[in-house]
């Protein structure tokens, strides 16, 4: 079989088995398992805490002591046990350590799936650079069929949901121990300083990179409300709008979401040519800010749906911009030395820290705009739309950054 080929399946079924549950989660713990907002919070709060070492140690574990193929397989098989457990759950204490063990072994198998595919691909005489976003791209459209697959299969209020995803988390293991042999590298391989960024906290001295990383943290925070709680938004119109296309295919509309996010990301480097960094960060604030605002005055019929379906479309620009241009910001502005572990805190910073104090706070903010088991979702998602516009604001100011078009052109094409 054609290794590209090989390597496309193994990263689409890697998102496919995220996709299953990620998105319809927050609407199935309010709507099934009737967790209240800071339960749900602190729940998705479990992707930070995964995603801030875990990743690390099962880095130098594939660098030196087993072959990053065996270990993915491993992984995936004993996360398959977690997920079928998942469904059997409706106490709040066990749901959150077990989706929290569960987390701590899925999170870094998105960069070992890379990793994996990088060695591979290297080893076959493959341009990398040139292969593999159009393979990674199949990453995303394995996201999008796991969730229409649920979503057709009306397994969005169920368990059903974490049974489909424990089976093809299984399949993935076994699949991934056919891979080609990806040797361990023990003399290339960090410490765990390093794979987590820390040792680039020298560039806090660095004002402009200093309020980068800051933004970047404060910027993640909405990356998990956006996933926590579109979902459970959604089902909140099941009594008012029960045959709406919003509420019984909550998933399709969702994905959206993600479709938006596969074409923003071919228009990066316009954009960064373009108008710079800044401007491009901006555009992704601003961004954040209509997809709760939409939110907060849309609803499924009408206008109110042209207006979810927008926030969707929306969403694409306000992920890709930040995160991808945040990705190629770290890369072209730090020095080589640091390069790794820039992008080690970046990824640290926004998909950890930020993940965490996002789960947390939401949590809090749809508890207080609670009354009666009643949420007012419009105040909600005002609120998080008013954080997004004042952290546009803010950097606005504080980023203090000129685009040099010249140079932008030469280290993107570099």
């Amino acid at each position: 079989m054609n290794i590209k080929f090989r390597l496309t399946i193994l990263n689409f079924f890697e998102f496919f088995v995220f996709g299953a549950w990620l998105i319809s989660l927050g609407g199935y713990l309010g709507g099934q398992l009737h967790f209240s907002g800071s339960q749900i919070g602190k729940i998705f709060m479990t992707l930070g805490l995964a995603s801030i070492i875990m990743p690390a140690i099962v880095g130098i574990i594939a660098d030196k002591y087993l072959n990053a193929q065996k270990l993915l397989g491993i992984i995936h098989i004993l996360g398959a046990g977690f997920l079928f457990y998942l469904s059997l759950i409706k106490d709040y204490d066990a749901f959150f350590w077990v989706m929290l063990g569960y987390l701590m072994l899925y999170m870094p198998t998105i960069g070992l799936a890379n990793a994996v595919s990088y060695s591979i691909l290297d080893d076959n005489k493959f341009d990398v650079v040139k292969v593999f976003p159009p393979i990674r791209v199949w990453g995303t459209i394995g996201f999008i069929v796991a969730m229409w697959a649920v979503d057709i299969l009306e397994w969005t209020q169920s368990p059903n949901q974490f049974y489909f995803a424990a089976g093809f988390s299984l399949l993935l293991g076994i699949y991934s121990f056919t891979l080609p042999k990806v040797p361990c590298s023990p003399s290339q391989s960090k410490s765990l300083t390093e794979r987590l960024g820390l040792d680039a906290f020298v560039l806090f001295k660095d004002y402009k990179m200093a309020v980068f990383f800051i933004f970047s943290m404060l910027l993640g925070v909405v990356l998990q409300i956006s996933n926590a709680w579109a979902s459970e938004f959604l089902r909140s119109f099941t009594d008012d709008f029960p045959n709406s296309f919003a509420v019984k295919h909550s998933n399709i509309l969702i994905s959206l979401s993600q479709i938006s996010e596969t074409i923003f990301i071919l228009t990066i480097p316009f954009f960064l040519k373009r108008f710079g960094i800044k401007a491009v960060m901006l555009m992704s604030m601003f961004a954040w800010f209509f997809r709760f605002l939409l939110f907060g005055i849309g609803n499924p019929e009408g206008i109110g749906l042209a207006y979810l379906i927008i926030s969707m479309i929306v969403y694409g620009m306000a992920f890709d911009f930040f995160n991808i241009s945040g990705s190629l910001f770290v890369e072209t502005e730090t020095d080589s030395k640091f390069r790794s572990s820039a992008q080690g805190l970046f990824i640290l910073l926004t998909n950890g820290l930020g993940a965490l104090i996002g789960g947390y706070t939401s949590g809090l903010i749809v508890d207080y705009y609670t009354n009666n088991g009643v949420r007012n979702w419009n105040y909600i998602w005002f609120v998080f739309a008013a954080y997004a516009l004042l952290l546009a604001i803010i950097f606005a100011v504080a980023f203090k950054y000129k685009h040099n078009k010249v140079e932008e052109i030469k280290d993107l094409n570099h």
